[in-house]
Formats: C-alpha cells, structure tokens, sequence
C-alpha cells in the first residue's frame, strides 16, 4: 500500500467516527489528507472534535484506524490522535450513540 493509499484510507475509517472529523487548513482547497502524517515510527492524525466527551471518540477513532494500518509499513507505527480544535457545536449537540450527524 503506497502512502496516499493509507492516508485514503485512514480518512475513511475516520469519516465513520461519528463526532471527528480531519482537521484541515481552512484553505478553499483544504484536503482531508493534509491531516495525516504517516512515519515508520509515528501516525499522527490531526482532528477536530465535533462531539464531547473526547475520550470516547478518541477510542472509537483508534478502533476504526488499526485495521487499515494492519499488514502495512505502519502497522507497529504508535498512533496519535492530536485534537487541534473543538467545534462549537460541541457545547450544542447532545452525544447520542450511533448518530452520524457531523
């Protein structure tokens, strides 16, 4: 799997974390890839929580990421999950299980 194969990827996986979403620059061109930065070493995935409370969302987006890592160069690469921002919306919408509301 190339690098732009794994960020395609892993931008997937998290677009089903209900509550997440990649941060990007707020550029009219901004791209969800621009929040993933893939080394043997370090995955570092840059986010926007949506939803609170953050731990959980955090969990669920470890869950949906590992399996696309799996049998890949990053597969013992250590995960990490850098919440850059907190959307406003946060404070207004009430965290409901399995609402995919973003």
């Amino acid at each position: 799997m190339t690098t732009g194969e794994a960020v395609e990827r892993i931008v997937g996986a998290l677009a089903e974390v209900a509550g997440l979403r990649p941060a990007t620059p707020s550029l009219p061109m901004g791209r969800a890839d621009t929040a993933v930065d893939l080394s043997p070493e370090v995955v570092r995935i840059r986010l926007i929580a949506t939803r609170l409370p953050i731990p959980p969302l955090l969990d669920e987006a470890v869950r949906a990421v590992r399996p696309v890592l799996a049998g890949t160069q990053w597969e013992n690469a250590r995960l990490r999950l850098v919440v850059t921002d907190l959307d406003g919306a946060a404070f207004t919408r009430p965290a409901v299980p399995g609402d995919r509301l973003r």
